[in-house]
């Protein structure tokens, strides 16, 4: 009986160390896939953190492309309002001439009339025209004054006008698009030393 005991203890033996190299390989095999799958995580990680760097450069590339855009829009619009601010200054002298020219002509004159009527059409013509184009006239008078659109000349004291009130527009100003172009030139109002006595 001790002869068949031998075989039998081999093959478990046998069986054992089998086992035992199989348990081993299983071993380095979920060692080296475990491994393997830490590589391809860290992989895969890193492609995403570059994914997402290049589409934050894409959308950066974008929003930078859409700003100049918007830029350059508003750029050519002002380009397109305020072209003609230099030409529109050398034509205001024009203006003011025209203007004195029908102020001082005399009316009544039956020799002169055509010519006045003529220089009145042209004035006319001329307003209407730089009028299409945005510039527009600044006649203040009754207005409180405003540094950043008259030019105050002098100050005068009157009982009639609110302190600080244009009184009289010496040369009107012109605006091109909400841009002053020539500020208009006033004499502006203040309290008259009687006033003021009398509320003291």
């Amino acid at each position: 009986m001790s002869d068949k005991e031998n075989p039998i203890q081999e093959d478990l033996q046998d069986s054992n160390v089998e086992a035992m190299v199989d348990e081993q390989l299983a071993d380095e095999n979920a060692e080296a896939m475990i491994s393997r799958i830490t590589e391809l995580e860290a992989a895969l990680e890193a492609s995403e953190a570059k994914v997402r760097d290049q589409q934050d450069g894409v959308l950066r590339a974008r929003a930078d492309v859409e700003n100049m855009r918007r830029r350059t829009e508003q750029e050519i619009d002002k380009a397109r309002k305020f072209a003609l601010e230099r030409f529109a200054g050398e034509l205001l002298p024009v203006i003011d001439n025209l203007e004195r020219a029908v102020e001082m002509a005399d009316k009544e004159n039956d020799a002169i009339k055509p010519m006045v009527e003529g220089v009145e059409l042209t004035l006319k013509t001329m307003q209407d025209t730089v009028e299409k184009f945005g510039l527009k006239e600044l006649n203040p008078v009754g207005e409180p004054f405003n540094p950043e659109l008259h030019q105050a000349m002098s100050i005068q004291e009157s009982a009639e006008h609110e302190p600080n009130t244009v009184m009289l527009v010496m040369q009107k100003g012109y605006e091109l698009n909400g841009r002053v172009v020539r500020p208009a030139m006033v004499m502006v109002s203040k309290a008259s030393s009687a006033s003021v006595d009398e509320k003291a």
